[in-house]
């Protein structure tokens, strides 16, 4: 990786970080969403939910993070998109810029909007008794997976406002990833689904993620889901960062 690559990468991450800076409602929409659901499942759904834990909220946590992840990537492809029609990436393709640069501080910058909502969530459900006993190796295993996650997510968001039409076509494909969590193990436990959707449950990337998490924040030793999971974020993160990249050079050609 070339300095030349990392500098502009870095100029144009505080580019990008302004802006977030300027409409930090981007940040507080993205999370209010996802604490209302947590909210909503605790306090009005909860009492009928048997999950098999004493907490509610610890169990649910995990679940509520990656919802908030699947909200905050839409905006990013909303602010590629939007460069992409104001024309400033013809400006900078006119600059003696590295051009992948350009992607990279995006997908930096939709990293760092996501930790900042990641982190308003667990202190709202640390308000509402959400309680560890992980450590800090644990926590580190947490934070990676959610940034892999994250990572995989932006990239595929890169593909969409890559090629979206419009702003809503752009926003628009992150709706089924919201989505995802809910047929996951994230709300209930997957053994009371019904065959078709247990089945669809287990064999999706959100469980993998989310049981992996649980047994984190449990202090539990940490099955063979982590590898489930690692491998499902991994393999989304480079067919999306593969795809992205050929449709960006398709687009600057």
């Amino acid at each position: 990786m070339s300095t030349h690559f990392i500098a502009d990468t870095n100029s144009l991450l505080g580019r990008s970080l302004r802006h977030i800076t300027r409409s930090a409602d981007t940040i507080i929409t993205t999370a209010i969403t996802p604490i209302a659901i947590l909210l909503l499942f605790v306090y009005v759904l909860g009492g009928a939910i048997n999950t098999g834990t004493g907490n509610y909220v610890t169990y649910l946590l995990p679940g509520i993070m990656l919802i908030a992840i699947a909200s905050g990537i839409a905006y990013t492809a909303v602010r590629l998109f939007t460069d992409l029609q104001s024309g400033i990436f013809e400006r900078f393709h006119s600059m003696p810029i590295n051009r992948s640069s350009v992607l990279w501080a995006h997908v930096l910058t939709s990293l760092v909007a996501n930790g900042i909502s990641v982190v308003i969530i667990v202190a709202v459900g640390l308000a509402m008794g959400f309680r560890t006993s992980a450590g800090p190796l644990a926590w580190l295993a947490v934070a990676g997976i959610l940034a892999l996650f994250t990572l995989a997510l932006t990239w595929v968001a890169v593909i969409a406002g890559l090629s979206a039409k419009t702003v809503d076509g752009a926003a628009g494909f992150s709706y089924p990833l919201i989505f995802l969590p809910f047929i996951s193990s994230a709300f209930v436990p997957t053994d009371t689904m019904p065959g078709p959707v247990r089945v669809f449950a287990e064999n999706q990337p959100v469980t993998a993620i989310v049981n992996t998490i649980q047994q984190l924040f449990a202090g539990e030793p940490v099955g063979s889901d982590i590898w489930v999971a690692l491998a499902w974020c991994v393999g989304i993160l480079v067919l999306a960062y593969g795809f992205a990249m050929r449709v960006y050079r398709r687009k600057v050609s």
